[in-house]
C-alpha cells in the first residue's frame, strides 16, 4: 500500500538525490543533440511498448520522414504500416497525423518549448510533454512513469495516489538543482534497483534513507 499523500520530506529528497546524482553525474549523456519532433513522436510511439521495438520503430519511421510536413505527406494509412509493431498503431498514427497538423497550423512547424503548450497537442499528455520538453529543452519538469511513480510512493519521495499528485508533489519537493535531471535518475533506479518484484534492497545505494517496511536485506 503506498504511504499516505503528504509524507514526503524535502530533506530526504534532496538527500536520495544527492546520491543518485554522484552516481550518475550526467544522465542525459547522448541527448544533447535529440531533435525535438522525432523525440516528441517516439515518446507517443513509446505507450504501452517496449524501449527496443519502439527503438527500432522510430529509426524506420523517420528514415522516411524528418519533419511534420513530411509525415502529413506520408499519410496516415503508410504511418500506420510503419509502426504497426509497437501496438495501438492505427491510434498512434492518427495522433501523429493530427499533431503534425497541429504543429504546422498553431507553431509554424516547430515543437513548441513548454510542456504546457505541448499538451495542447493531440495524443500527448503530461508524461509525454513533460519527457519532451525536459530532454529537449531542459524544461525543469519530472515526468512521472511507472517506475517514478513506484520510487516516490515506496522510499518515499512525494507520494501519492495518482500520477498527477505525485509529479505535483516532487515538483513542489525537490531541490532546483536536480529538476533537470531527476526524471533520468528515479526512472534509472526504479528499472534497474527498485524494481516492482524482487527490489534489489541489499545493493540499493539509498537504502538507508527508505522507510518502505517491505525492505529485505
Amino acid at each position: 500500500m503506498a504511504p499516505t499523500p503528504g509524507t514526503g520530506n524535502a530533506g530526504r529528497v534532496a538527500a536520495v538525490l544527492t546520491r543518485l546524482a554522484e552516481i550518475d553525474p550526467d544522465p542525459k549523456a547522448g541527448f544533447n543533440r535529440t531533435d525535438p519532433y522525432r523525440l516528441l513522436v517516439t515518446v507517443l510511439l513509446s505507450a504501452q511498448s517496449t524501449g527496443p521495438t519502439v527503438s527500432r520503430i522510430a529509426d524506420a519511421l523517420f528514415a522516411a520522414v524528418e519533419d511534420p510536413a513530411g509525415m502529413l505527406s506520408l499519410g496516415e494509412a503508410r504511418i500506420t504500416d510503419l509502426i504497426r509493431p509497437v501496438g495501438l498503431g492505427p491510434s498512434k498514427a492518427r495522433n501523429i497525423v493530427k499533431l503534425s497538423a497541429a504543429l504546422l497550423s498553431e507553431f509554424g512547424g516547430t515543437v513548441p518549448r513548454s510542456a504546457a503548450e505541448m499538451r495542447r497537442l493531440p495524443g500527448i499528455g503530461r508524461k509525454s510533454a513533460e519527457v519532451t520538453a525536459n530532454f529537449a529543452f531542459h524544461e525543469p519538469v519530472i515526468a512521472v512513469d511507472t517506475h517514478v511513480f513506484r520510487v516516490s510512493n515506496r522510499i518515499p519521495l512525494a507520494p501519492g495516489a495518482t500520477v498527477d499528485s505525485v509529479a505535483d508533489g516532487l515538483a513542489g519537493l525537490v531541490p532546483d538543482r536536480f529538476k533537470d535531471g531527476a526524471h533520468v535518475w528515479l526512472f534509472r533506479h526504479g528499472r534497474d534497483t527498485c524494481t516492482a518484484r524482487k527490489p534489489a534492497c541489499p545493493r540499493c545505494p539509498v537504502v538507508d534513507l527508505c522507510t518502505w517496511s517491505g525492505k529485505d536485506l
